[in-house]
C-alpha cells in the first residue's frame, strides 16, 4: 500500500485527473490479516505481488517467461483465479485486486499448491490498465461479477463504462477476448449495450486462445441460491 504522505496524496489526486477524471468504481474495505496469511504475505508477496504503480509492466520479466498474457479484474479471494489458472499452464495470468485480505487467500494458495502461472497486483484496475500494460498486448481479460452498484445515483461507480470498455479494447491484442460474467440483470443489459457499441469488439466467432470454463465460487453459488441468473457476455477484439 502506499505511504498517506501529503506528496504521495498529490500525486493520487494526479493520477485521478489524468485522460479520464473518474471515481473509482470499488468499496473500499478494511481488514487484518490471520497469522498464518500475514506469514504467507511477508514470505511469498514480494515475489508475486506488487502494488499498483506508473511505470510500464514488464511482464515476460516478472513471470521470468514469455506467454500469454491475461488480466482478471477484482479477483477477490481468488478462487476462480487459481482454477483458471491451472487450467490453462501455458499462459501468465494477473490478477488485480484491492481486498488485501483476498489477495492474501490468494498468496495462500499460490504458496501451497506451488501455482507458478500468477501474478498480483494490488489498486485501481483503471490504473494498471491506464499506466502499467501497453496497448494490444493482452490475449485477455476476465471481469467476473463487478459491484454492480444498483443505486441510480452510483451507476457512475461502475467499472464497465464506455470510457473502461475502449481501454480495455485498446490493450487487447487483435483476437484477444474479453470475458465479462454478472448476476446482475440490468447491469448485464448495460454492459451488452457498451460491448456491443465498442467498434474494436465483436462477436467471438474464431476459437478463443484463453478457457471460459470458471468454477462456481461460494459468490455465484449464493446468486444461484436466491434465484439470479449469471449472464456471460464474451467480445473478441477484430483482427485487422
Amino acid at each position: 500500500m502506499r505511504d498517506n504522505g501529503p506528496m504521495t496524496e498529490a500525486r493520487d489526486e494526479q493520477r485521478g485527473s489524468r485522460l479520464h477524471p473518474r471515481v473509482t468504481s470499488f468499496r473500499s474495505r478494511r481488514g487484518a490479516l490471520t497469522e498464518s496469511q500475514q506469514t504467507s504475505w511477508d514470505n511469498t508477496w514480494p515475489i508475486v505481488g506488487r502494488d499498483v504503480g506508473d511505470e510500464l509492466l514488464d511482464a515476460s520479466a516478472w513471470f521470468g517467461r514469455d506467454a500469454p498474457l491475461i488480466v482478471e479484474i477484482g479477483s477477490g479471494t481468488g478462487t476462480a483465479t487459481a482454477a483458471m489458472a491451472k487450467a490453462e499452464p501455458e499462459n501468465n495470468l494477473i490478477a488485480i485486486e484491492v481486498y488485501r485480505p483476498g489477495l492474501a487467500q490468494l498468496v495462500q494458495q499460490i504458496e501451497r499448491e506451488s501455482i507458478t502461472n500468477i501474478r498480483l497486483l494490488r489498486g485501481d484496475a483503471y490504473d494498471v490498465l491506464e499506466h502499467m500494460i501497453a496497448p494490444e498486448t493482452l490475449t485477455g481479460v476476465r471481469v467476473f461479477f463487478p459491484d454492480p452498484w444498483p443505486k441510480a445515483r452510483h451507476h457512475k461507480r461502475r467499472l464497465l463504462q464506455p470510457p473502461a470498455v475502449e481501454l480495455i479494447a485498446n490493450r487487447l491484442q487483435p483476437g484477444g477476448v474479453l470475458h465479462v460474467a454478472t448476476d446482475h440483470a440490468s447491469y448485464a443489459e448495460y454492459i451488452a449495450t457498451v460491448g456491443n457499441a465498442e467498434p474494436l469488439l465483436t462477436a467471438l466467432d474464431w476459437d478463443s486462445p484463453m478457457t471460459h470454463e470458471r468454477p462456481v465460487t461460494k459468490f455465484e453459488s449464493k446468486a444461484h441460491r436466491a434465484g439470479a441468473t449469471v449472464t456471460e457476455l464474451i467480445w473478441g477484439k477484430i483482427r485487422t
